[in-house]
Order: C-alpha cells, then structure tokens, then sequence
C-alpha cells in the first residue's frame, strides 16, 4: 500500500508516547513492504514562545490553511491508497480531513487521546477525572475551568474547535475509521458522539523484548514507572507503602516530575529508607531492565489513561501489573490472571490488594506467565500488523461504498 502518514510532533522538552508510536507504527508498515509518505509538524516551531506559543498553537487548531493547501498537493501528486492521521495538534489542525475528503480519500484516525472532544486531551481536573465536556456534549465546563493550560484564553480556540466539528458533523462525515486504543476509549468516544461503527480498537504493539527471567530469579521488587505528577497517583502509592511498613517489598520509582522533592521527602520522614528507592530519570534500556527484573509492576494513576504503554512493557517481560480500577487500565489488566486492581486514590485498598498479592506467591508466578501470554497474544508486531492492515481494507472499503452509493 502507498500510505499517507500525518503527526504533529509534541516538542522535545515534553517527550511523548504519541511521537514514539507513530515512529513504530511507520517502521512497522515500511518493514512489511509499504510505501510509506511522511506529512509532518513539530511543536517546537512554537514552544519556545511560551504561553503565548501556546496560545498561537491553540488558534492555529481552528483551521490550518498551509495545511490545507500542503496534504491536498501530497495526495494529488502521491495519489495514496489511504491518509492515516496520528495527531494534528495544534499545528495540522482538522482541515486536513477537509482536503482527503476533496480528493476523496479514505482517512483513518488514531485517537491517542480525548482531544476531539476534551480541551485538555486528558479528561482530569484539578487531580480528579473529569467528563463534563463528554458527558454534557458542551465545552462550557472547559471554558469554565480554563481546561488547556490553565487559561480561559488559550482555551476558547480550543472549545471553538470542538464546537464548530461537532456541530458541522466533521468526524462523522470525514473519518473512515477510528482506531481506539482500548475498549473503554471506544465506548467513551461513542457516548460522546462518534458512530460506533466506525470505532475500532488496535492496542499498541511492543516489538525486541528480551525473553522473560525466571520468576524464581527476579529480584523481591515492586516496580513504577512514569512521571512523578499528581495524576500518576504516586503519592498514594508511597502511602500504600507507609502504611505497609518494615515488612513491605522494595519498591523502586523510575521517573522524575513536578512532585519529585515532594515524595523524596515524605519517604524521608515516613522512615522509610531503604524500602523506597528513587531512580530518577534513566535510559530505556535501563528501565527495561528494571522491569524485568521485578515480580510486579505498579501504576496507580488516579486519571483516565489512554493506553499506558508501561503495560504492554511489563507483560512482554512477564511482569504482571497492578493497576488501578480505572478507565482503559481496567481494560488492558484481568483482574487475577495477568495482574491486579485497586481502588484508585486509596491507599489502604491499594496496600490490601498488593499485600495479598505479594503473599500468595505461587498465584503471583502463574498471573507472571499469563501475563506474557497476553502479550503474545495481543501486542506482537505480527499481530498489530495484521490489524492495521484489517483497518486500512475497511476504511477503503467503506470509502468506495459510500462513493458508489452517492453516485448512485
């Protein structure tokens, strides 16, 4: 297939998964022999002008006219099999879908986030989740609260976008298909008004793992892995390990953030050294390692995640995790077989849940063993691969449907 791939690039001083999956998404396609045309933005062409950067992004999300313009030319000379749009904020912005619909195109979306439909991208307020936007059909509340960074101003581009595409029927008239990364992003994304017919789910793919170490030769380690910010839920877990005390696991936190000082000092004064160990922020490889080399993996976090990937890590590496009972974490985690789940923002239900666990040793190892045969089965490139490709065939088909019956 020849393929147009379209990414607005989040900038280098906040490193994002997004970016990292479209690069493996778009080698994957090149490897298995598809031609492969790259349209491309980088928000750094902004961020250096701070909130005013922002801001300018953020109107710049309304419509695109170089944009427009570019995508139109590329698939007029590229003449591609299908568009497949990654992210368009804030510089693409929707008009591209405007330009595939002109050359009549079939486009498919991949909903890393909420952003169709939430200011933020993130449905969580003030550390809380939070669905007012999506539940009321309205972007009110995001102007209300100032949703997207903290400013009412930089916020109002943002909900006059969403208005204006919801009320136009954008993602429902432009959009083939939808790729969902998990079945509660499906069906948060329906009840906030995209067809259901048109959502599909596709996980990410995780490919060059390292076989899984004997579970017997794992270090006694409990292990996280994320940013050190309030909506990660760290701070509970340190107090799940407070509570837990002399006789809890070592549980190591790779990762830096906002609340770093913040969590470095209550494992100081809750007396819990040694039992606690802050790795910072480390290479990839090294935190593949660490991951290995643990009997679980935690993630705590307190907001709607869209598709943690630390997940899809732990299990490729036989780590079973555990989770919060929250959104797509409750998903991706069966409760019992390839790990845990807790109530979110409870420490002591946290600290019950993961103590039982860690007790029961044997139950641990088996749920370490379904755990990669989760990953075997359903986040391998071979199986990814297929996917996609399943996707591709539907919006093409879907498309030439749709053509031959307005012809009609």
């Amino acid at each position: 297939m020849k393929i147009i791939l379209i990414h607005n690039f989040y900038g280098s001083e906040a490193p994002s998964g997004e970016n990292s999956v479209y690069e493996a998404e778009k080698d994957l396609l090149i490897r298995n022999g598809n031609q492969v045309i790259e349209v491309t933005r980088d928000s750094d062409e902004i961020r250096k002008q701070g909130i005013w950067g922002a801001i300018k992004g953020a109107f710049a999300y309304l419509w695109s006219p170089f944009s427009f313009r570019n995508i139109k030319e590329t698939i007029l000379s590229e003449e591609p099999d299908i568009i497949h749009v990654h992210n368009m904020f804030p510089l693409i912005s929707p008009s591209v879908f405007f330009a595939a619909n002109k050359t009549d195109t079939p486009i498919v979306f991949t909903l890393h986030n909420y952003r169709l439909f939430c200011a933020s991208g993130i449905p969580l307020r003030d550390g809380l989740p939070c669905t007012l936007c999506l539940d009321q059909s309205s972007t009110w509340p995001s102007l209300r609260y100032g949703c997207y960074r903290g400013s009412r101003f930089a916020t109002l581009p943002l909900a006059a976008s969403i208005a204006l595409h919801r009320k136009m029927k954008t993602w429902e008239s432009k959009v083939d298909a939808f790729i969902t990364l998990t079945d509660f992003q499906r069906d948060v994304m329906f009840n906030a008004g995209l067809p259901l017919t048109k959502l599909i789910t596709k996980p990410h793919f995780y490919s060059n793992a390292s076989a899984p170490i004997d579970f017997t030769k794992r270090d006694d380690h409990i292990i996280f892995v994320g940013r050190l910010s309030e909506e990660k839920g760290v701070k509970f877990l340190i107090q799940s390990w407070v509570i837990w005390g002399e006789k809890a696991p070592v549980l190591d936190i790779v990762g830096e953030g906002p609340l770093g000082e913040k969590l470095r000092v209550l494992v100081e004064e809750s007396d819990l050294h040694g039992k606690v160990i802050f790795h910072g922020k480390v290479s990839y490889d090294e935190t593949q390692k660490l991951i290995a080399k643990s009997k679980m993996l935690v993630l705590p976090s307190i907001c709607f995640e869209g598709f943690p990937m630390v997940i899809r890590e732990a299990f490729a590496l036989g780590v079973p995790v555990a989770a919060s009972r929250l959104g797509s974490m409750s998903c991706l985690v069966e409760e019992d077989l390839n790990g845990i789940l807790f109530s979110p923002g409870d420490p002591r239900d946290m600290y019950n849940v993961l103590k039982c666990a860690w007790e029961e040793k044997f139950k641990l190892e088996s749920m370490a063993k379904d755990a990669f045969h989760e990953y075997q089965q359903k986040y391998t490139e071979k199986s990814n691969y297929k996917r996609l490709i399943e996707i591709y065939k539907i919006a093409i088909n879907r498309k030439s449907t749709r053509g031959r019956d307005e012809v009609s």
